[in-house]
């Protein structure tokens, strides 16, 4: 099921068939979404089904966005020929030619903003890290830190209870028919993503300093995957050290999977706030013949 006005799409990324969701607002696009999942997610996390607030597909269209949610590399179409996935430097590989492929046919010259969650947030990173040509407006990341606050035995798809409950939080902070709704967002994760998950630290190291965007950092108020102590916070935003803004936010009232809870239209709305922002400083850098 869908919410109204979105709908599938497959795209060839140079040799490789990644599939989506894709919303279009009536007029001229203001920017393009890129939103990338999480593990054991797919792109329908960005279309949640259990209210009509949910979605970031719906809002974006409305409020002057085309929206791209895609299925990473080892999810939806690609799943059989990428069973394994792939590891995060090719997975940016394949998503900037994804990206490329359906601005050229959809949106040309039209800017992009990389919005990633959980593992999509450090491909989001990684995107934007070797991005060739006009740089994107920016990007936004939410359920991602740079210290996990787990030990790395604890990094496996199956852990039970205690899996449910880092990813989600308290129940009571998503609409009712969250999970019964859920059942066909929720997806395999592909092995090599967990020896990713567990060498964030050392891949960080390497791919922050070379973001050259503005970034906006989001954490749910129940985030339980990353430590966000001032000091682990301020590690990683120096590591941003090439991005000319970092922005910090703390969502109230939310789990780690944000975009399915009570609190999705507040973060979506700060978020497509944030492209708008970048977008005025494109504006303005390019008045200034920057």
């Amino acid at each position: 099921m869908l919410s109204p006005g979105v709908r599938p799409l497959t795209i060839d990324a140079d040799g490789i068939t990644l599939s989506g969701l894709v919303s279009e607002p009536a007029q001229d696009p203001r920017a393009v979404i890129v939103a990338l999942h999480g593990c054991g997610m797919n792109a329908g996390y960005f279309d949640g089904q259990a209210h009509p607030d949910v979605s970031l597909l719906v809002l974006g269209a409305r409020l002057g966005y085309t929206v791209l949610a895609l299925d990473r590399p080892g999810y939806g179409t690609s799943a059989d020929r990428l069973p394994a996935g792939q590891k995060l430097s090719l997975q940016a590989t394949t998503v900037r030619a994804a990206i490329a492929a359906f601005t050229a046919a959809h949106t040309p010259g039209v800017g992009t903003l990389l919005l990633g969650h959980s593992f999509g947030a450090k491909v989001a990173f990684a995107v934007a890290a070797d991005w060739q040509g006009p740089a994107p407006l920016g990007v936004e990341v939410s359920g991602c830190g740079r210290r996990p606050a787990v030990h790395a035995g604890q990094l496996s798809p199956d852990r039970g209870e205690g899996l449910r409950q880092r990813n989600w939080g308290p129940l009571s902070l998503y609409p009712p028919d969250t999970f019964r709704m859920c059942q066909t967002v929720v997806a395999t994760m592909p092995a090599q993503e967990v020896s990713a998950v567990a060498g964030w630290m050392r891949l960080s190291a390497w791919v922050l300093p070379r973001v050259r965007v503005p970034v906006r950092l989001t954490f749910a108020q129940h985030e339980a995957w990353w430590s966000r102590d001032d000091e682990d916070l301020a590690d990683l935003v120096g590591r941003l050290s090439a991005a000319p803004r970092v922005v910090v936010d703390h969502l109230p009232h939310a789990g780690h999977n944000i975009s399915l809870g009570w609190a999705a239209r507040a973060y979506h709305l700060k978020a497509l706030a944030f492209a708008e922002e970048c977008l005025a400083a494109r504006t303005q850098q390019a008045r200034r013949g920057g």
